[in-house]
């Protein structure tokens, strides 16, 4: 690759492009720019850096979605694929792009949390052309967003976003037993027998889950004959788990709805609507996660 090249692509990268699909300069303002005020006199602690922690601490994945996104042969170094595990990098230097966009260090790591609606799949992207939770959060203002875990479709509540790949990597851990507290509306009344089993934790077709705190909200409520609704706090992060627990036990979910993830409840945020985490409820969460203070 010639010099000139390499150059052309360094000022893209200086203009604010990202992973999704070159945001505007704006966008980069925003977020302090392309690299840290700092830059110049931090260079050594940082380099040379891991291409996965660089594409985590750039918000393109968690720091095992990028080792994904590596070994899937999406990640350029410089216009050369690089797939290798362990491979480094310099961010001063080398033009790092995630499917053909480039991808860059910002001052300061976004984190926002959304009240997700039915009816959107969690992934920035769908080739099925399904609604996405990325039409939902400003990805042009902060790119590099990514949800933090995962809610089906048709699962409501409260979704976190972030451009920070550690901090998303260690929330989804389960050795930091960060807290997930849903509401479902099952089918049938829960005995005590069933409710003692998801508090023991249920064996499914991917091993028992751990113990989760459970309680009944309402039993056969005037809205909903025929049902219960049920509270379940759970730390794991299994697909679809509180859906299989509860089917498990005999009471289909027939809705769901996330209302907290670790200290964080969603308050008064409007259904379909996002909003920046304050500085409290992001020290918070970086308690959860077992981060420094």
């Amino acid at each position: 690759m010639s010099s000139g090249s390499k150059t052309d692509k360094q000022k893209a990268a200086r203009n604010g492009a990202s992973r999704q699909g070159g945001a505007p300069a704006d966008a980069a303002s925003a977020q302090g720019g392309a690299y840290p005020r700092d830059f110049a006199s931090t260079q050594e602690r940082i380099v040379p850096m891991r291409l996965q922690k660089f594409l985590a601490r750039a918000g393109a994945a968690s720091r095992r979605g990028s080792e994904a996104l590596m070994t899937a042969g999406r990640v350029t170094v410089n216009g050369q694929v690089v797939t290798e595990l362990g491979s480094k990098v310099d961010p001063a230097v080398d033009v790092v792009a995630v499917d053909g966009a480039v991808v860059t260090l910002s001052d300061t790591p976004v984190t926002l949390m959304l009240n997700k609606p039915s009816g959107y799949v969690t992934t920035m992207s769908d080739p099925h052309a399904r609604h996405t939770v990325a039409e939902l959060v400003p990805c042009e203002r902060y790119p590099g967003l990514f949800p933090i875990g995962r809610l089906d479709q048709d699962t409501t509540g409260l979704l976190l976003f972030s451009t920070d790949g550690d901090l998303a990597n260690r929330l989804l851990h389960p050795r930091h037993h960060v807290d997930k507290t849903y509401r479902a509306l099952v089918k049938g009344v829960p005995g005590t027998a069933a409710l003692c089993r998801l508090r023991d934790g249920v064996v499914l077709e991917d091993g028992a889950t751990a113990p989760a705190r459970v309680r009944m909200l309402a039993s056969e409520p005037q809205d909903a004959p025929g049902t219960a609704r049920v509270e379940l706090v759970i730390h794991e992060g299994r697909k679809r788990q509180v859906r299989r627990m509860c089917e498990a036990v005999g009471h289909p979910v027939l809705r769901l709805h996330r209302a907290s993830f670790g200290p964080l409840e969603l308050g008064g945020l409007e259904l379909g609507s996002w909003r920046l985490l304050d500085s409290e409820e992001l020290a918070a969460l970086g308690k959860a996660a077992g981060l420094a203070c």
